[in-house]
């Protein structure tokens, strides 16, 4: 009866096993899994057990998969493929008779019209169908995600959106990492979902301001009509189903879809959640 972790050689995953050692969990009761063993191997120098997992490749699934196992699924990073992807790793955990699959989803999965919500849709959907005992982590948006608009506005002194006065509840991965880690661990938050959120909202002239305290210049938000943004875009070089989704995600910020601070987070970790500021910083 392991934890395992998916996903463990990207950003988030990585930060669950680590808050999972963090937290003294026995390095062997973790199973830290991903696409390439390489990516793992600091883990296995620290006595965590690595395996190859690959979403797309049921058969790396159902080689580590075992009855009684509790298994994180962070959700894939190809748009498009999760649904699919996630299936794989929901049909291997009903064979293997898995105790509980915790999964990160994204807000009000299964009632937003956030551009992001369709596949964590289906995929909680697949949970609920599969019987399995599941623990849901609406994340709601990671402060690193501002990783190249600091980098952009650092060089430039400025960006662009179509927010408008939208507010956004971001806290960092590290945050979100810690919820995953007590979910893991707590066999008692079978069958909740939370809806996970930095303490404070923020709009797009706060991120300009947290932006120019890193960045150590002043920087500026200019904020512009949806048709206008997607013609500075074009104008970027970026292509349409780019745009489209860039300029459809500003509009569900403009929208409030993101904005929500329910406290979930911090009363899961226990303490506050990272400040914007402190976030950005850690870039």
């Amino acid at each position: 009866m392991s934890l395992i972790v998916t996903g463990a050689s990207g950003h988030l995953g990585s930060l669950v096993v680590e808050s999972l050692l963090e937290r003294g969990v026995a390095p062997e009761q973790i199973v830290a899994t991903g696409r390439r063993l390489d990516a793992l191997a600091p883990f296995t120098a620290r006595g965590v057990r690595t395996a190859e997992l690959d979403y797309s490749r049921p058969e790396t699934i159902d080689a580590v998969l075992s009855a009684g196992d509790t298994v994180l699924l962070v959700s894939g990073s190809e748009v498009g493929q999760r649904t699919a992807q996630h299936q794989n790793v929901i049909d291997a955990a009903v064979r293997a008779g898995a105790a509980r699959i915790v999964y990160t989803s994204a807000p009000h999965a299964t009632t937003s019209e956030l551009v992001l919500a369709p596949e964590h849709k289906a995929t909680e959907e697949a949970i609920l169908a599969s019987g399995l005992p599941y623990t849901i982590l609406r994340n709601n948006w990671y402060s690193e995600n501002y990783a190249d608009t600091i980098a952009q506005a650092t060089a430039t002194g400025f960006f662009i959106g179509s927010v408008g006065s939208g507010l956004v509840a971001s806290a960092s991965r590290k945050d979100y990492a810690d919820a995953a880690a007590v979910a893991l661990t707590s066999p008692d938050l079978a069958g909740s979902i939370f809806e996970l959120s930095g303490d404070t909202a923020w709009d797009y002239t706060e991120l300009a301001a947290a932006i120019s305290t890193v960045a150590g210049r002043e920087v500026e938000y200019r904020d512009l009509s949806p048709e206008e943004q997607a013609d500075a875009l074009r104008g970027f070089g970026l292509d349409e189903g780019t745009i489209g989704f860039v300029v459809a995600l500003d509009g569900n910020i403009r929208d409030g879809l993101l904005s929500e601070t329910s406290g979930d987070l911090s009363r899961l970790i226990g303490r506050p959640t990272t400040p914007l500021v402190d976030g950005l910083r850690a870039l």
